[in-house]
């Protein structure tokens, strides 16, 4: 299981980003998608996870209606579009996957991409 997140960087608040999470060498299809964050000196919390079989998606409170999870089957990509940031939004956001129905987890994945770091400040 080989993933690739990109799409971080610095923006100021209320900007937005798309991140994405790539995969190689495997059918995301298959795989449930979550996308963690971490943010300094803070633990790893779950931000969003997206479904193997009907897309559905589900989010933390503090980001619903700003963050949107979607899967492009033809690029075996997953996307997290993030929009009205904030600065409690900076973290290290990592992507996972979980084969079958059952989303992944900090303790339960079948494979973890590299973080890439979003940053918001003016």
């Amino acid at each position: 299981v080989q993933l690739q997140a990109s799409g971080g960087g610095l923006v100021q608040p209320g900007g937005s980003l798309r991140l994405s999470c790539a995969a190689s060498g495997f059918n995301l299809g298959y795989y449930a998608v979550g996308w963690f964050r971490q943010a300094p000196g803070k633990e790893r919390e779950w931000v969003s996870c997206i479904s193997n079989s009907d897309d559905r998606t589900s989010y933390v409170d503090s980001v619903k209606g700003r963050f949107t999870l979607s899967r492009d089957v033809a690029k075996n990509t997953v996307y997290l579009q993030i929009n009205g940031l904030k600065p409690e939004d900076t973290a290290n956001y990592h992507c996972a996957v979980r084969l079958g129905e059952l989303y992944p987890t900090i303790r339960n994945s079948d494979g973890w991409g590299q973080g890439t770091l979003v940053t918001v400040s003016s």
